[in-house]
């Protein structure tokens, strides 16, 4: 009898995990109510056991793949036209139907807490927009869907992330990031096409941590944080005894100079990988697992954990031109949009005029572009809860250089300076109807060859700025808006688009990393 019932055990163990074993599983990105892109090839991936053909069927289209020897598969769906929702069934020894699938517009938003703020302060205690309990009333937009990717770092590339599509309702909204949400809205509303928006942010997270391992290590500027941040997790891994309470980490290798570089506390040892600043971990437990999920292009709002010196502001711009380009590599899909939001204003180190100075540097690149935020900031609070323009600025952006609308996109971007008698003239890009809102132009500032900047008198003349002083006879240089927080700064342009802070010298000091780096 015993025998007979072990066999039976056996026999039933062996049934499952043999079931098991055969499950045909998609990534938690295909799941119900998800939005796919139009226009272009949309890859759909799973695992399944090696060898077996996994088919995927969606709007008239069959695709059909083989598990590779790591259990891996992937189809990718031709060109999809707008619309659903839509079934997809994704079939092997076992199958799978999604349900209520879209097909329209999707952007990734990352960055750190700005994004991740979301639309009600119920879900983060630092966020909540103005008149959130508006905003989530009127949130009725079944077209609009968010992923939201559970936080996760990692010292290797994780094959999964967790997360699900929700639709946009009075029920969920307050749980959204609410640059994504709003940008996706005014997107929707614009478009009349679905919009999808993958939201994958970490507070307080560093450029750096949002790398791929690669593309730090063949960087000789950049490898020095890579080595430092292996040597500690590799004396973190070998002595557990560092880790316990009353020890100390005074004899493991030091913590990376990232970006961030702020001083840990002497005490017991932590693993560097749960550590938001340091290179690589988010990338490898956020953005390679949803690699290449098809997307149109990325926001990005990041940069407030920049205050580790002007080593680190003066790198900032070569590490985001780096993301950049390592992502459009590694999506594959050529130089999809990317577009940033510079700082806004505050009394704080963190939000000051050499970091948004670095951040427009991202303009040199190809499809870029970069929302100016210097007049909706909080003095005091580095989450300023009137996102509402913001979302109504990046939307702008893509509305004009994605989708072809016709309208200004940019406030008034420094161009050109030009002697005139005693004054300086100053040219715009995106300068038409200059205007100066509320009064008489504000935060000009001029320096003679002394480098000693003044207030300045500035009047608008056509798209120029004319700005002088009586202190300074023989003007070399103007600064507009170069302060942590040029309250009432007030150049705009007709569209009502404000005037990015800008200054034509070059006068900082330049230390040695930066020397590398710039080549002076």
């Amino acid at each position: 009898m015993q025998l007979r019932l072990l066999l039976a055990s056996c026999a039933a163990l062996l049934c499952l995990t043999a079931g098991a074993r055969a499950e045909v599983k998609r990534s938690a990105l295909f799941g119900d109510h998800m939005v796919l892109q139009s226009g272009i090839s949309v890859p759909v991936w799973g695992t399944a056991d090696a060898g077996e053909t996994v088919t995927v069927s969606f709007n008239g289209q069959a695709k059909s793949a083989t598990a590779g020897a790591d259990g891996r598969w992937m189809v990718r769906l031709a060109d999809l036209k707008p619309g659903g929702p839509f079934e997809m069934t994704i079939a092997g020894k076992n199958t799978i139907v999604v349900k209520d699938v879209l097909v329209g517009e999707v952007w990734l938003g990352s960055g750190q807490s700005n994004m991740a703020f979301t639309v009600s302060k119920a879900h983060a205690s630092y966020a909540g927009m103005l008149d959130e309990e508006k905003e989530i009333a009127a949130a009725n937009y079944p077209q609009l869907r968010m992923f939201t990717g559970k936080n996760a770092k990692s010292y290797e590339p994780k094959d999964e992330i967790e997360g699900e599509w929700l639709i946009a309702s009075p029920a969920t909204v307050g749980d959204f990031s609410a640059v994504g949400y709003l940008f996706g809205r005014d997107l929707n509303q614009a478009l009349h096409v679905p919009v999808g928006i993958l939201t994958l942010a970490y507070g307080a997270s560093t450029a750096e941590s949002w790398l791929p391992r690669a593309a730090l290590a063949g960087d000789p500027l950049l490898r020095p944080m890579l080595d430092k941040f292996d040597a500690r997790e590799t004396y973190f891994r070998e002595h557990p005894e560092a880790t316990k309470p009353g020890a100390t980490d005074a004899d493991a290798p030091p913590a990376p100079q990232t970006l961030n570089a702020r001083p840990g506390k002497p005490g017991p040892l932590h693993d560097p990988v749960q550590d938001q600043h340091q290179p690589t971990v988010l990338f490898n437990g956020m953005i390679d697992p949803v690699i290449p999920y098809a997307i149109r292009g990325a926001i990005w709002y990041q940069g407030e954990s920049i205050v580790g010196g002007s080593n680190g502001v003066l790198l900032y711009s070569h590490v985001m031109e780096t993301l950049v380009t390592d992502w459009r590599k590694l999506w594959g899909e050529g130089n999809f949009p990317f577009y940033v939001v510079q700082l806004a204003a505050l009394k704080n180190v963190s939000n000051n005029p050499m970091v948004r100075e670095q951040q427009a540097k991202i303009l040199s690149l190809a499809n870029t572009g970069m929302a100016v935020t210097i007049d909706i900031g909080d003095p005091d609070n580095v989450h300023p809860k009137n996102k509402e323009p913001l979302g109504d600025r990046l939307t702008k952006i893509a509305l004009a250089n994605v989708y072809g609308r016709k309208e200004e996109f940019s406030g008034p971007v420094f161009a050109s300076m030009k002697m005139d008698g005693g004054a300086v003239r100053i040219r715009f890009t995106h300068a038409g109807g200059l205007t100066a809102k509320d009064g008489p132009l504000k935060w000009f500032q001029i320096a003679g060859a002394d480098q000693k900047f003044v207030d300045a008198e500035a009047k608008i003349e056509g798209d120029t700025v004319v700005v002088r002083s009586q202190q300074v006879s023989a003007p070399v240089a103007v600064r507009y808006a170069w302060d942590n927080y040029p309250e009432g700064a007030n150049l705009y342009n007709a569209a009502g688009l404000p005037a990015a802070p800008f200054r034509t010298d070059t006068w900082d000091a330049l230390t040695p990393i930066a020397v590398a780096f710039t080549g002076k």
